[in-house]
């Protein structure tokens, strides 16, 4: 069964799970398996919304409030690498909306920001007349956007926390289903931060138009999988290429990559495939090309994660590019990002120039690094840093 993004609505979140499972991708889980059960109830209930809206003509072209259609979305919470994600992507893939998207909470509310932003400056040249910005922007939003999932839902910024009540309230009134993934419950939202009392009538808001489901499975899925992965792949070939292509589906839920690029200084950095907060370069893009340490800080201040494939063995020959590669992988570490790469040698055999030369006293620093950086505790404080429960911590 080959399934993929547009498949028709008859297939359902467990008919998929359940080819997970037999295919070996993962493992079953009865806590899964939970939500997976909601996760089919809301694909019904949007599609009997969306037969019930085309049903009458008039009321597929004018009503685009559906308020009263009943339609409550899923809030999951539960700890870090428990599979929400990963679930959340199965049902995103299944729902025949053209109008539905999935982002990161922060991301979403950084354009929300924005807009507030662009509102008040064209109110400013009278070009609008509201002076209020937040219905405007969550009706824009609800015109584009229908069914809103949010990969790691989390509410550090004060900014952000004191206009969820009012944007989503509105959001919510002009039919907006919400999905969300968080390694927080509701209730914990924003806990200790400032003015908190202002926020907690979001918590209400979220409960009324979401129903609260737990993944408290005792398994770390995301270790598993980190464990049994090679994020260090050696030596280069077409094995070596399926390898990192099966670690990059992995790393990426199988969520489609697509070309990037990140604007420093009047210039762009391309990036050859990005799929969130993971990007996929060759040595070649990295350090053949004219690359310095403000353009390696911007790549590790975007993405968490860096895929390098064909790394060659490296010599005097090669100086600038092995100069490059030793200052990216400063970067990448002192960043403490997850690196995944290819390489002709093991780290310890990837420089082969004599013993003394300035490149070889510095590889050995970048060799250690890199031995480093493949170990299970750097992978595990890579995995807890990367939740929204430490974002919080740091944040208050």
């Amino acid at each position: 069964m080959h399934l993929r993004d547009g498949i028709q609505a008859h297939v359902t979140v467990r008919q998929r799970y359940d080819h997970l499972v037999d295919t070996g991708a993962v493992t079953r889980d009865p806590a899964q398996e939970r939500i997976v059960k909601a996760l089919d109830r809301l694909l019904d209930a949007l599609g009997a919304r969306r037969l019930a809206r085309k049903s009458s003509a008039l009321g597929w072209l004018f009503a685009r409030k559906p308020e009263a259609s009943g339609v409550k979305g899923l809030y999951i919470h539960g700890g870090v690498g428990r599979g929400k994600t990963m679930l959340m992507d199965l049902f995103f893939a299944l729902v025949p909306m053209r109008r539905k998207r999935r982002v990161h909470f922060n991301d979403f509310m950084a354009e929300v920001h924005d807009r507030i932003q662009k509102h008040r400056q064209a109110r400013k040249e009278g070009k609008v007349r509201e002076y209020d910005p937040i219905p405007p922007v969550a009706r824009a939003i609800a015109d584009e956007t229908q069914l809103l999932c949010f990969d790691e839902f989390t509410v550090t910024d004060i900014a952000d926390a004191m206009v969820l009540s009012r944007l989503f309230s509105a959001l919510f009134s002009n039919g907006v289903v919400l999905v969300a993934t968080s390694n927080v419950a509701p209730d914990d939202l924003y806990r200790d931060g400032l003015n908190r009392a202002l926020f907690l009538p979001f918590i209400d808001i979220l409960k009324r138009h979401a129903d609260v489901a737990s993944l408290d499975s005792d398994t770390d899925y995301r270790m598993e999988k980190l464990n049994r992965m090679p994020v260090y792949v050696t030596p280069l070939g077409p094995e070596a290429d399926r390898l990192m292509d099966e670690a990059w589906e992995a790393m990426t839920h199988g969520r489609r990559a697509a070309p990037d690029s990140i604007a420093l200084k009047g210039r762009e950095i391309p990036v050859p495939a990005a799929s969130g907060e993971a990007a996929r370069f060759s040595f070649a893009d990295l350090c053949e090309n004219p690359l310095g340490a403000r353009d390696y800080l911007a790549i590790a201040a975007r993405y968490s994660t860096i895929f390098i494939d064909r790394i060659p063995v490296l010599d005097p020959t090669l100086r600038n590019p092995t100069k490059r590669l030793i200052l990216l992988i400063d970067t990448l570490y002192d960043r403490r990002i997850r690196l995944v790469l290819s390489a002709a040698a093991s780290p310890d055999e990837l420089y082969a120039g004599r013993p003394g030369v300035t490149e070889a006293f510095e590889f050995d620093r970048t060799a250690s690094r890199l031995i480093e950086m493949q170990s299970r505790d750097w992978l595990r404080d890579w995995a807890e840093r990367h939740t929204g429960a430490g974002l919080q911590a740091a944040a208050s």
